[in-house]
């Protein structure tokens, strides 16, 4: 009987696994994109760039599974995240933890990260947040890793003021939105050359999301394996981001005696209305 009811949780286990980090496909006005979703209160997702030796980008999806497998985990969901240079530095701020490989960027620029606003993701304990770059820097929200790429592409519920829907210039595309509450992280790319007013439109008015971030274009990858997929690209890439498989998030932390005694003392007493 025990056996069978630990063999039970352990299938539990693995159901809820599988649901988290979800991939699918879903056409949208003519266009095919392959969807990931993440449950931030459930898959560990991190950000990636340099190798042990602090100097050698991953640069490939193998190349950070194999590390990760060493370590006992495994590398799931995986895409690029951001923009790189030539050397695969990231072009705007890249931290995780108290490691910072570049600073966050604010001026204006050349190319897409400079057509602002541009925007930041930031990684909390069991949240995701796309948050705009000037917003991000008065906020200064404590992002245990963060990556800043660009242009937004929904912000506060509206597309990025550049965007045209007549726009002619078309590529694949990758991103990510998030939720209002931080729990869901859904990263995009799309299956073939879509313009950014359209991307915009799909995590805005098919995804409902009103805050999403563009990572890349035409060197953008993605690792899927619910989908058989697994990109190999022409080149190595900048910044990753993955599901870490086999790897736990921390516990929550607990709750205080002496509040838990403060808030079952206040319980039923009426709070005057503000007015």
């Amino acid at each position: 009987m025990i056996r069978a009811l630990a063999f039970a949780a352990l299938l539990g286990a693995l159901a809820q696994t599988a649901l988290a980090a979800e991939c699918r496909e879903e056409t949208y006005k003519g266009t095919e994109y392959a969807i990931c979703d993440v449950d931030m209160t459930k898959d560990v997702l991190r950000l990636f760039l340099y190798d042990d030796s602090g100097t050698r980008p991953y640069g490939y999806f193998g190349t950070l599974n194999t590390a990760l497998e060493k370590q006992g985990f495994a590398l799931g969901f995986a895409t690029n995240a951001g923009m790189y240079h030539d050397d695969r530095a990231p072009v705007g701020l890249h931290a995780v933890l108290d490691v910072q490989a570049q600073r966050v960027i604010t001026n204006p620029g050349p190319g897409n990260f400079g057509l602002l606003p541009n925007g930041v993701l930031c990684l909390r304990d069991r949240r995701a947040d796309v948050i705009e770059t000037l917003r991000f820097v008065e906020e200064a929200p404590d992002c245990t890793s963060a990556t800043q790429s660009g242009p937004m592409l929904v912000i506060d519920g509206a597309l990025h003021p550049r965007f045209l829907r007549t726009s002619t210039s078309r590529f694949v595309r990758n991103g990510v939105g998030t939720s209002d509450d931080g729990t869901l992280a859904s990263f995009v790319i799309s299956n073939t050359p879509v313009t950014f007013h359209a991307f915009g439109s799909f995590f805005r008015d098919h995804l409902g999301l009103n805050n999403a971030l563009y990572f890349d274009g035409n060197v953008s990858r993605l690792r899927a394996p619910e989908l058989g997929r697994n990109d190999i690209g022409f080149g190595a890439l900048g910044p990753i981001i993955g599901v870490v498989e086999g790897q736990n998030l921390p516990p929550l932390p607990e709750q205080d005696a002496d509040t838990d005694a403060s808030a079952n003392q206040g319980a039923g007493v009426d709070v005057p209305e503000e007015e």
